[in-house]
């Protein structure tokens, strides 16, 4: 058994074990921690305090934890935090007075002041060689620019989702899992770009949480706008309920009237779909030439 305790850095979602620096020691959760890391000492919070894992769930050595976040600590963090405005405004200014062709998205200084870490997004290679040199007098740090992808940018500016949250980006998820258009058609969705697009322009991350139950189920509901057999003739599928394997069918009277019932599926007589091969990784904004049905 292993003792661990979480922390995470900045707003990132995803949580990090680290070696307690005395067996001894508890960090509250949510205090501030100094850790070692594969880029230096670096900040973070407390997410939980120590524990116990197996060794097997561990997929690497841990790094320690170097101390507890003192005051001294707490304002240097704070006093970076500050300068950031500053430091993209200057930023943006030299970008456009050379005519890069880059979006900046935000900045970071480690937790030493040593780096200052720039984020941007570009259609091609961008040579930024003179504007390094630039910051480097500047800011008189080591610099480091890092280009990110159209998803990536949405996780470091957040934002709110159609549903009305935080982007699950930003806000739930660790790492990018592979999203795809099968995914939303086994979720009965329409396949409209604006309804399964996320702010990014790419397919919704939350396409995929569900997805194993949906993928179970769909072969098993009958096609909307299908004929289908009822306990009281056979009518049309107006829409299904996948949560509850019910479907709501049309059914034509002989007096020539119509009527809407609910049948569960079992109930009713139709062809079922075969499962197919789930589509291609989606990697691109999506267009109407995209859309499968």
């Amino acid at each position: 058994m292993a003792k661990i305790i979480g922390v995470k850095f900045k707003d990132n979602s995803k949580v990090y074990y680290f070696s307690p620096a005395n067996d001894k020691d508890h960090y509250p959760q949510g205090s501030g921690v100094i850790v070692e890391t594969a880029k230096g000492a670096e900040y973070g919070k407390v997410v939980f305090d120590v524990r116990e894992i197996s060794d097997d769930k561990l997929t690497h050595a841990l790094k320690p934890v170097i101390r507890k976040a003192t005051p001294k600590d707490e304002k240097s963090i704070e006093e970076n935090e500050k300068k950031i405005p500053e430091t993209m405004k200057f930023a943006e200014e030299q970008i456009a007075e050379m005519k890069l062709d880059m979006k900046l998205i935000s900045c970071e200084y480690s937790f030493d002041g040593k780096k200052l870490v720039f984020f941007f997004t570009a259609d091609k290679r961008v040579d930024f060689r003179e504007l390094v040199k630039v910051f480097a007098s500047k800011f008189h740090t080591r610099i480091e620019l890092r280009q990110v992808g159209i998803r990536d940018e949405t996780k470091i500016l957040g934002g709110i989702a159609p549903c009305g949250r935080t982007c699950c980006c930003a806000g739930t998820i660790n790492e990018f899992g592979k999203v795809t258009i099968k995914m939303a058609k086994n979720q009965g969705l329409h396949l409209n770009p604006s309804k399964i697009s996320g702010l990014c322009g790419r397919l919704m991350c939350c396409l995929e949480y569900e997805n194993d139950y949906y993928a179970e189920v769909y072969p098993k509901m009958p096609k909307v706008g299908g004929t289908v057999g009822t306990p009281e003739g056979n009518g049309i599928v107006v829409s299904n309920d996948m949560l509850k394997l019910i479907s709501k069918v049309k059914i034509q009277k002989p007096d020539g009237g119509e009527v809407y019932k609910d049948f569960p599926v079992d109930d009713l007589q139709f062809k079922r779909a075969k499962p197919e091969k789930d589509a291609d990784d989606d990697n691109q904004e999506l267009s109407d030439d995209k859309i499968l049905e």
